[in-house]
């Protein structure tokens, strides 16, 4: 028997886009399948369209707190052994529910799994691949940016047990800050499946919050996170105070024309994106790589307990250049520094263990990053690949 799968899908005034994202989930095919749509009293035809589909879903309609709220009575109604969530105006990809549920099913430890997705216009046509999907690491969401595609997660009914539902108060970065907490307490895993797909309109809200929005995706990184000043700050805040700008100088000075005005502020964000990720922290791409490729730095928060005692590390530089050897290897833990290690020669696999700076916290989590001396460019040697290498990571953990 595959194990029950429960969808909820939060509505509100969405009648003419909830059919399509109805019969993405109803046409799933997965045979062992409870889909609630938990509506916030719609005075569109959006109930019209939930009773066309009567019996083949369960629905309420009455007021709520907004989509956080909804999203919690469908998953406290829900009764199966794996949840999601689908906006009504979002759909599912064909096998979806089934891809999702095999890779649970094969990896019992993984508590959350996630996708890849696309990117749809208005009109619900395809338009891109969503362009920040990338391999799980802790660290990155936290202080980078949200990368997980909501349209494409499921996760096991059970961690909500431990971490409690989505938070009521946040309107717009309630995926974000769930994601968050279950990868503090949990394994979340990526696999390379195209999972569903987001729409983007002028409307929608991750389109139209402004400067409200990020003050609230500020607040959740500095609540999780170990910096006061991360990256994340600079991806979410610099296009929405640089919109508020742009709108009070246009009503201010309305007899000017606005539009070389427009070109030249996104040319000048795109340059400082770029200066500041690329070239001074190197950041803009994930590292490790989902091939398990980092690069010459790249930054981990691993759940800390009582009782750990040393960082280790295994890879391997078995396809690593002569131009890339010796490698030394640096970590930091909490911006202390540990001791350099060497690597002279290639090898299949290497472990190596740090042990932990005696000062360390009861529990928590440790900020660690790994910075080598040297690295190489596989494009520099016959390849298409332009990335920055330095090794293979095969797993870092505590013990």
């Amino acid at each position: 028997m595959l194990p029950k799968v429960s969808i909820v899908t939060p509505s509100f005034n969405q009648g003419r886009f909830i059919e399509e994202t109805i019969l993405s989930v109803l046409s799933q095919d997965y045979p062992n399948l409870e889909y609630w749509v938990v509506d916030g009293a719609s005075t569109d035809e959006t109930l019209d369209v939930l009773r066309r589909y009567e019996g083949r879903l369960a629905w309420i309609s009455e007021p709520d707190g907004g989509q956080s709220e909804a999203i919690n009575k469908g998953f406290q109604r829900a009764t199966g052994e794996i949840l999601a969530w689908l906006n009504s105006d979002d759909v599912f990809l064909p096998g979806a529910i089934h891809k999702a549920v095999s890779f649970l099913e094969a990896n019992p430890d993984v508590m959350m799994v996630y996708g890849e997705g696309y990117l749809m216009d208005e009109a619900g046509i395809v338009t891109r691949r969503f362009p920040f999907t990338e391999p799980f690491n802790l660290w990155r969401l936290v202080h980078f940016g949200d990368y997980i595609l909501q349209q494409t997660v499921f996760m096991r009914k059970r961690i909500f047990d431990e971490i409690g539902m989505l938070d009521e108060s946040l309107h717009y970065g309630m995926d974000w800050d769930l994601w968050i907490r279950i990868g503090k307490r949990f394994k979340i895993a990526y696999m390379p499946e195209y999972l569903g797909s987001l729409r983007e309109y002028g409307e929608a809200k991750s389109f139209s919050g402004g400067i409200k929005r990020f003050k609230e995706l500020a607040a959740i990184v500095r609540c999780h996170g170990m910096r006061r000043y991360p990256p994340a700050l600079l991806n979410y805040g610099w296009q929405p105070y640089q919109d508020a700008i742009l709108k009070v100088l246009r009503r201010r000075y309305p007899w000017m024309g606005w539009d070389w005005l427009d070109k030249l502020a996104e040319t000048f964000r795109q340059i400082t994106a770029y200066t500041l990720f690329k070239k001074l922290t190197s950041l803009s791409y994930p590292s490790p790589f989902a091939d398990g490729w980092v690069s010459d730095r790249a930054y981990f928060l691993l759940p800390f307990k009582e009782g750990q005692e040393k960082l280790v590390i295994r890879g391997s530089t078995q396809h690593n250049p002569d131009s890339a050897l010796p490698l030394k290897l640096k970590v930091k833990i909490n911006g202390r520094s540990l001791q350099v290690q060497r690597l002279d020669h290639r090898v299949c696999c290497f472990e190596l263990s740090f042990p932990l700076p005696t000062e360390m916290p009861r529990e928590g989590m440790l900020e660690v990053i790994l910075s080598t001396n040297k690295y190489f460019i596989p494009a520099h040697f016959g390849s298409s690949d332009s990335r920055c290498l330095a090794f293979q990571l095969n797993e870092i953990t505590l013990a």
